[in-house]
């Protein structure tokens, strides 16, 4: 099992501890809790585990390159294994809670082939017999459910950091990403329906500035630097792995902007062209418009954000996608991103197994097909 495994098996079982506890002290208040608990531990149980990852190597980039590191510095046998496990059930606390609420905002079915917590929970309203509207009632419970796993976050990130020396600086890395992916989240949602009134010429820097706040940072760059804060990193280190994450956390949002239109629906457990019912201005979808004809674009314009589009209009947007080889230079971008980052990796002092790895995960989040 190899140092990754092991991290996510230990970020696992101190996850499905705390909400034990949660459970505990929840079910003195209402038997009810017990329902609510285990569709978050449904939710919570699968996931690539991006976020611990880099928290992981962030944390071990630092800490084992130290003139000082013995052979046991960033495994479980190290005295903070165990505070930057913590750090990572944080993050994926806090990243449940964005799913569960970004999928209540673009009115998605399913999550991971299952149904996403506002469906769910409107199936249990509608087993049971409850009175009135079902899917009103699965989308407000799924809300605070959403609201309640990011308090749990900042509970679970809080006792961290107080057990850390150098707990002051994670947590305002922690606030930092908070701000900073709930804003982009705000953005996304903007460019939905803003898009009509802006200059056309802004309005791909406009995705990509999207690109950067809702997905890039919060995937990789911040849980990088929580980890290597953790570690107490100097400021060149954090500048090398800042570098690094960046640019591989565009490439991983580059990469979920193919999926999303061009994704099979059997591997990503989405529906075919999920991203064009709900108009997502993306990257991709951009650069497609700026190389297409009037008349198409107008046609895309136009189709793009219905929740209804049935099969053979999803068929023509993505061939009009594709004819306008914005699916080629975004690879290209792809592969520029990840060149980029592998470049300033090597910049700073870190351990060369973190190194390593990261090389190998920014190929695979670039590469992936889920």
């Amino acid at each position: 099992m190899s140092a990754q495994q092991r991290f996510a098996r230990a970020v696992d079982g101190s996850l499905q501890q705390f909400l034990d506890e949660r459970e505990e002290v929840l079910s003195a208040i209402s038997p009810d809790a017990a329902a609510l608990v285990a569709q978050v531990r449904s939710l919570v149980s699968g996931g690539k585990r991006v976020r611990s990852a880099f928290v992981l190597w962030g944390w071990h980039a630092v800490t084992a390159a130290r003139p000082e590191a013995t052979r046991t510095a960033g495994t479980e046998e190290d005295a903070e294994w165990e505070l930057a496990v913590g750090v990572a059930v944080a993050m994926e606390l806090f990243h449940a809670a964005a799913l569960v609420h970004d999928d209540i905002i673009d009115g998605s079915d399913t999550r991971r082939g299952r149904p996403s917590m506002h469906r769910a929970l409107e199936g249990v309203h509608r087993d049971a017999e409850w009175a009135g509207d079902a899917a009103a009632w699965g989308r407000s419970a799924a809300v605070l459910v959403g609201d309640l796993l990011l308090n749990w976050a900042d509970d679970r990130m809080i006792e961290t950091c107080r057990a850390s020396a150098h707990g002051d600086a994670v947590h305002d890395e922690y606030r930092r990403m908070r701000e900073e992916v709930t804003f982009g989240q705000y953005l996304d949602v903007l460019e939905e329906v803003a898009w009509i009134r802006q200059d056309p010429s802004t309005l791909l820097d406009r995705a990509h500035t999207v690109a950067i706040h809702k997905s890039a940072r919060y995937s990789v760059e911040r849980p990088l630097a929580l980890g290597a804060l953790l570690a107490g990193a100097d400021a060149a280190q954090l500048d090398a792995l800042s570098g690094y994450g960046l640019p591989v956390g565009l490439a991983f949002q580059m990469r979920d902007d193919l999926l999303g239109v061009f994704g099979d629906p059997e591997v990503t457990g989405k529906p075919a062209g999920d991203d064009l019912r709900e108009g997502k201005r993306t990257v991709l979808v951009e650069i497609a418009r700026q190389r297409l004809s009037p008349g198409v674009r107008t046609m895309l314009d136009e189709l793009l954000g219905d929740p209804e589009l049935d099969e053979r209009q999803i068929v023509i947007l993505q061939d009009a996608i594709q004819g306008s080889e914005a699916p080629a230079r975004l690879e290209a971008l792809i592969d520029r991103a990840v060149g980029q980052a592998l470049e300033r990796l090597h910049e700073g002092e870190l351990s060369r197994a973190a190194v390593l790895e990261l090389e190998r995960l920014a190929d695979t989040l670039a590469r992936r097909d889920r």
